[in-house]
């Protein structure tokens, strides 16, 4: 047991490895009356292709399935986790992201025995392919709502521009017929390879006593022997696919996605490279920028504008993202404004308001449950522990932000993605 302290913020956790082989991180917090817990894999949507240390060469399966496992984990064969849940009080959810799937829970009473249902049900698989066969009906529904959906599809359809090979330009339930070829076997054979304890994580966070969280860990959490997972990394060339995108729906406005994609180095130097890039988007775009001023000030966007960047293991990206009557104009506009800066210089004061806007995001985080939670996870996955994060965004300087926008900005490694009204409805 060790505890992590930040001189920084005055704050604490504890690190631990359990007997089961759990990795396990808890920060007790006063003046909280309600408690938070996560229980992640490392097991997301862009995991098609791994192998571990039995396996002799890779593994491919059917994009889809770690959001279909999330869904199936719910279940065993007297009833489902929420059921348990509501004789508890406790709020409980679960997601799947490109790179991985958590299950969460938050409760102001009745912890013990809400935490004691997260660890069950997440440990204890069941399936039959009689319960897949239903389950592909449902989400295929899912998988099609989403299809319609002009904010899902306007993201994915950029991310398909920006990739040519790696599977985050994939949606994260997959396709129709990628589950379909999903069964039993292979849902227990991704389960016992993602799911082993010593590849997971929990968090938990609020109010909750230390002893009794670990009381009830070695209560239903059993050693189990380490798997070793290895991901493929796809030949993903530098370059995007297509510099522009575009499909028509039911929207009354133009929606836009503009993407800058940069070239990845290992998990932890993409985290890290992400605050450098959210510090790039505000001083590029975000509120307080020129740019912003003279487009909102032109009505070329409005004030669902925003922008946002994406890492993981191996990938890293920038997105902007909102209305405009003229994307096009957006998107010439911004790669304009973009070459400016790598030009002439990032001016002082834009550096000085977007740096203090990002730090003052990190440092915000750490007054919420559940952002202390996610930070957490986020940090026991990728390798940068979460008050480095802060301790990073504090140590940016100008001339780092100006080489990381040569690096990550380039405008011909960019591309626009729009969704168009549909005239006929």
């Amino acid at each position: 047991m060790e505890t992590i302290r930040s001189e920084r913020l005055g704050q604490q956790y504890i690190s631990l490895t359990h007997e089961s082989g759990l990795r396990i991180l808890l920060c007790p917090m006063e003046g909280f009356n309600n408690a938070y817990a996560m229980f992640g894999a490392p097991y997301g949507s862009v995991d098609v292709c791994f192998k571990t240390q039995q396996d002799a060469d890779f593994v491919s399966v059917p994009a889809g399935i770690a959001h279909f496992l999330e869904h199936k984990l719910f279940e065993n064969e007297d009833c489902d986790a929420f059921e348990r849940y509501a004789k508890t009080g406790a709020s409980a959810n679960a997601f799947t992201s490109f790179d991985r799937t958590c299950y969460l829970f938050e409760c102001a009473e009745n912890f013990s025995d809400s935490l004691e249902i997260l660890l069950d049900f997440v440990t204890h698989p069941y399936f039959t392919q009689q319960t897949v066969d239903k389950e592909q009906g449902i989400i295929g529904q899912e998988i099609r709502m989403y299809e319609d959906n002009p904010d899902w599809r306007v993201m994915f359809n950029l991310l398909r521009a920006l990739y040519h090979e790696n599977p985050v330009r994939i949606d994260i339930a997959g396709t129709v017929e990628s589950i379909a070829q999903i069964n039993a076997d292979l849902l227990y054979r991704c389960y016992n390879t993602f799911y082993n304890l010593s590849n997971m994580v929990l968090t938990i966070t609020g109010n909750f006593e230390v002893e009794e969280a670990l009381r009830v860990a070695g209560k239903v959490l059993e050693k189990t022997e380490p798997v070793h997972i290895e991901y493929r990394r796809s030949a993903e060339p530098q370059e995007v696919r297509e510099k522009f995108t575009e499909q028509t729906l039911a929207v009354s406005t133009p929606m836009f996605d503009i993407g800058f994609k940069a070239v990845p180095g290992d998990y932890a130097d993409n985290i890290r490279s992400s605050i450098l890039d959210e510090m790039l988007i505000e001083i590029i775009a975000g509120e307080a920028s020129p740019l912003y001023r003279r487009l909102y000030d032109r009505s070329l966007i409005n004030g669902v504008f925003s922008g946002e960047s994406m890492a993981s293991r191996d990938y890293i990206c920038s997105m902007f993202c909102g209305e405009s009557s003229d994307p096009k104009k957006v998107y010439e506009e911004l790669c304009a404004e973009v070459d400016r800066l790598a030009r002439e210089g990032i001016e002082e004061e834009l550096f000085r308001v977007a740096k203090s806007t990002i730090y003052g995001r990190y440092v915000g985080a750490f007054d919420s449950v559940e952002g202390v939670a996610g930070l957490m996870m986020n940090g026991a996955f990728c390798g940068v522990p979460m008050y480095e994060l802060v301790d990073t965004a504090a140590a940016v300087t100008k001339e780092g932000l100006e080489q990381r926008l040569r690096e990550g900005f380039s405008v011909e490694r960019s591309a626009l993605s729009v969704v168009w009204p549909d005239k006929k409805q």
